[in-house]
């Protein structure tokens, strides 16, 4: 059965939803997210802005993060990342889990482009943690639960 690719485990991220990344693989430690820039996504060099880059390599590690640990969710405690150049087109963000322990993720991401040149490269500690209810009137409505 195909995965829905909106679906990010179980979690409702409506920001991802919102800049259309699709989750292609979730599973054994690793993600895999498409992601097509739209022009509102773009900055005055008409490439993806370097936060919406920035949001999927982070979306992209915490998402293979949390791919061995279904059951809770993650946050970000720190990110570094490095641009090699411009992300324009079809986008593809490939995640890995290098080493985690009983509450810490360490993980890596790269962006390539659909010539699967790198565009960007990100390491980053995430924290495991205890989902918690959203908050926010749409989340109430939806019983949403989330952390990510």
């Amino acid at each position: 059965m195909a995965r829905d690719p909106h679906d990010f485990g179980g979690v409702s991220i409506p920001f991802v939803t919102e800049l259309g990344f699709r989750l292609t693989l979730f599973e054994g430690g690793e993600s895999v997210i498409e992601y097509e820039p739209r022009p509102e996504h773009m900055n005055s060099f008409s490439v993806a802005h370097g936060g919406a880059v920035m949001t999927l390599l982070d979306v992209g590690m915490a998402t293979a993060a949390r791919s061995v640990e279904q059951d809770m969710g993650i946050v970000t405690i720190e990110m570094k990342t490095s641009f090699m150049r411009p992300s324009t087109g079809l986008l593809l963000c490939k995640s890995r889990l290098m080493h985690r322990t009983a509450t810490m993720a360490f993980v890596e991401s790269r962006v390539l482009d659909a010539r699967e040149q790198l565009c960007a490269h990100a390491t980053g500690t995430f924290k495991y943690v205890k989902r918690q209810p959203a908050s926010g009137p749409s989340a109430n409505a939806l019983g949403v639960i989330s952390t990510d």
